[in-house]
């Protein structure tokens, strides 16, 4: 089982005018640690659940390039983006960019974003779902023939490229991870078994029918549902102890899971989320 260290909250101890250097030092510490995977969140505000939305939150890109220059061997990447942030062939090239400059080490996680309430008040349009879930196949599309030797047209319903030129391209090939977020049924577990590298799934009772789903949707499309990477989150809080956290891990492991993402609440001091990720993974020797 690999451990990720999932950044969900900035608020640490000494404010902002100090989190730089705390968040250089945490991410150090992670991948010290034993932590195999760092990632962040795509959002403007803070979520409700783990803090108001005033607390600090950095945007995730400029976050990324931070810690790939903070980082030598941690896997990077969203936790996901939002797909109506930004066009297409932007995201695809900030990702190459923080691939080549880490040198493969930052993928794209992505989702069909469902923040309606942050991206009205930043003015983002937030289209309804099927447009989202639209939006989001024809950005994995052009993400994908990007980050391939084509740099033909690309007509697609909503999006149209006259020349994919991606230069320089991704070290990570065939292309950087590609990650997708969520357990919806019929379309974001259809969308991982046609493309995807990786799913990232809330633990839950309904955890095992959604990978039974995306065990069907791979056979429909004839994908070795082995071939696809699970991916699990779960959340900590002052309270949680390390064999808390190995026990959990125990079960997604039994389930098929290869990586949990760590994220904490409550906790301000980054040294003590890392201390206790790392004692898990002790216990799982």
């Amino acid at each position: 089982m690999d451990f990720g260290l999932h950044i969900a909250d900035f608020t640490f101890a000494g404010g902002p005018s100090q989190l730089g250097p705390a968040l250089a030092a945490h991410v150090r510490n992670a991948e010290g640690s034993g932590i195999r995977r760092i990632t962040v969140m795509d959002h403007f505000w803070q979520l409700p659940g783990i803090g108001p939305e005033d607390h600090e939150m950095l945007e995730a890109y400029a976050t990324l390039g931070f810690l790939v220059a903070h980082t030598d061997k941690v896997l990077l990447h969203t936790l996901v983006s939002g797909v109506i942030y930004r066009e297409p062939a932007l995201l695809a090239k900030q990702v190459t960019t923080l691939d080549v400059l880490s040198g493969g080490r930052v993928g794209l996680g992505i989702g069909a974003a469902w923040n309606e309430q942050e991206s009205r008040g930043l003015g983002f349009r937030f289209p309804p779902v099927a447009e989202r879930f639209r939006q989001l196949e024809e950005t994995i599309q052009i993400c994908l023939q990007m980050w391939s030797d084509s740099e033909e047209p690309y007509e697609g319903a909503i999006w149209q490229l006259e020349r994919t030129l991606n230069s320089p391209q991704s070290v990570s090939r065939p292309h950087p991870y590609l990650l997708i977020g969520g357990g919806g049924e019929r379309k974001t577990l259809r969308l991982v078994a046609q493309y995807a590298d990786a799913c990232n799934l809330s633990y839950g009772p309904q955890t095992a029918h959604k990978l039974d789903v995306l065990r069907g949707h791979c056979e429909a499309v004839g994908r070795d549902y082995d071939d696809v990477e699970k991916t699990a989150m779960i959340g900590i809080d002052p309270s949680t102890t390390s064999e808390d956290i190995a026990a959990r891990a125990r079960e997604l492991a039994d389930l098929g899971f290869t990586a949990t993402y760590v994220f904490s609440v409550g906790i301000r001091e980054p040294e003590r989320v890392v201390e206790v990720i790392a004692g898990a993974i002790g216990e799982l020797g």
